[in-house]
């Protein structure tokens, strides 16, 4: 690895390289701009301006000779919002008044010059208060714009060693237990950040503006993931999750957190949100996950959500209820979290009048018995689901149909088809090359695709 190398630019150059993107702000594990209170971002425009000193930014090279902020975000973002956000110093700025020198004028604007032609100059001050750049004379601008940044450049290296370094240079504002949590699952970090950028996580009315930029709703979706898919190994600590995750979890079921997230966007009215508060919002999107084996509309999540906000949240279930669970244990432990999902399983089958042993998720063979055919053996739905994977490889193997959570209506459809005789191949294809997503009502989508088949056929007929 190289050594360190040092780069001075103007600080006019420095900004210009993060409007580019020569310079980014927004590397995998970086917590979020905005961490300092007005009064950290005034005194910094102050000691630009009266040009004192400011610690290097760590910056890290990749080797396609893209920068990356390490350490020095905060100064970065703040200097940006100062230059060209129309940032205003505010009142309670220590040493206001700045001193330099300008360049005397006559009463015309000339500037005025010696008997010797040389260039007169006078002491001249300025408040800051209450200012814009844009309201800084010119002699101030071009102080703040030639201001020399210190950078170190650690060259040549890999996005994951960059991670490991924004760790360890934290000579700011300290992280938090949920910012430093989030440098431990670089692995993941890009699909997280991307996750947090769905319309969800910026909708919700139960997030606070200091969760969105404190760490938290990265460390809600860690939860997330480590609930839904390895909640045996659960980890209570922070730190031990997210370093189980960066080793143990795939990106497939980030993904698939993802998908669940877009369909309860599509659901979802104002008064609902308030029920995914930060403390239990892992638990509402693991049952969500749990919910979505059923098969059912997603609509009927809904309806279970506004039954549970007016009233169902104080029901006792075996002697317990959902709100008064954690009054004496910690929200984190397994045994919390056990109980809080037991008790929502329980009522949400309840409400929806169905066995809780089909959280699991369909069995496909009742499935088809119920929807095609009493008759139908283990045997025959193996031939059925040959076949489904059979056509599945003619496809792109891209296709929304093929999500595991239609695998219910495909085998049913083909059930269908074959207890008939008819010959499927032309109209599936056809129908994956004109379908793409699925009703998740299993039983609504299977009726819907056998009506397709039957229209099919009959113009076949008419051909």
């Amino acid at each position: 690895m190289a050594k360190p190398r040092k780069q001075t630019y103007t600080l006019d150059m420095y900004l210009n390289k993060m409007k580019d993107a020569d310079i980014r702000s927004d590397q995998d594990v970086q917590r979020l701009s905005g961490q300092w209170d007005r009064s950290t971002i005034n005194e910094l425009i102050a000691t630009v301006l009266t040009d004192n000193y400011i610690p290097p930014i760590i910056l890290g090279e990749e080797n396609n000779s893209q920068l990356w902020i390490i350490d020095g975000l905060q100064r970065s973002s703040s200097l940006m919002l100062f230059r060209y956000g129309n940032y205003r110093i505010t009142s309670s700025v220590e040493e206001p008044v700045i001193l330099y020198s300008a360049k005397a004028r006559d009463e015309n604007g000339n500037i005025k010059m010696d008997g010797n032609g040389d260039i007169v100059w006078e002491d001249a001050e300025f408040n800051i208060k209450n200012k814009t750049y844009d309201s800084l004379p010119g002699e101030l601008k071009k102080r703040f714009n030639e201001y020399q940044v210190e950078t170190v450049i650690h060259e040549g290296y890999c996005m994951k060693q960059i991670s490991k370094l924004v760790r360890l240079y934290k000579n700011q504002k300290s992280m938090n237990v949920a910012q430093k949590t989030f440098t431990y699952v670089d692995n993941f970090a890009r699909e997280i950040r991307n996750i947090l950028g769905s319309p969800f996580f910026i909708d919700c009315t139960a997030y606070t503006k200091g969760a969105k930029k404190n760490g938290i709703l990265e460390r809600v979706v860690m939860e997330t993931v480590m609930c839904m898919f390895h909640f045996d190994d659960w980890k209570r600590q922070s730190r031990q999750m997210g370093a189980y995750l960066n080793e143990n979890a795939t990106l497939e079921e980030f993904k698939a957190f993802g998908e669940d997230l877009h369909r309860l966007e599509n659901i979802l009215t104002d008064g609902l949100y308030s029920i995914f508060t930060i403390k239990d919002s892992f638990i509402w999107f693991t049952l969500f996950h749990k919910f979505t084996n059923l098969g059912l509309a997603d609509c009927k999540f809904a309806e279970f959500l506004e039954a549970f906000r007016d009233g169902l949240s104080s029901v006792e279930i075996n002697g317990m209820a959902f709100d008064t669970v954690d009054k004496d244990r910690s929200t984190k432990e397994r045994s919390v979290i056990v109980d809080k999902l037991d008790i929502l399983e329980t009522m949400m089958c309840g409400y929806l009048h169905i066995g809780r042993e089909r959280l699991a998720g369909i069995n496909i063979l009742e499935f088809v018995r119920e929807n095609v055919s009493q008759d139908v053996t283990s045997d025959d739905i193996g031939l059925y689901s040959d076949m489904l994977n059979d056509f599945a490889r003619k496809t792109d193997g891209n296709s929304g149909l093929l999500n595991k959570r239609n695998r219910a209506s495909l085998v049913a459809v083909i059930a269908y088809a074959c207890r008939r005789d008819i010959q499927m191949d032309e109209w599936i294809m056809g129908y994956f090359n004109k379908n793409d997503s699925f009703l998740s009502d299993q039983a609504e989508n299977f009726q819907y695709m056998k009506c397709d088949l039957k229209e099919f056929l009959e113009l076949s007929e008419v051909a």
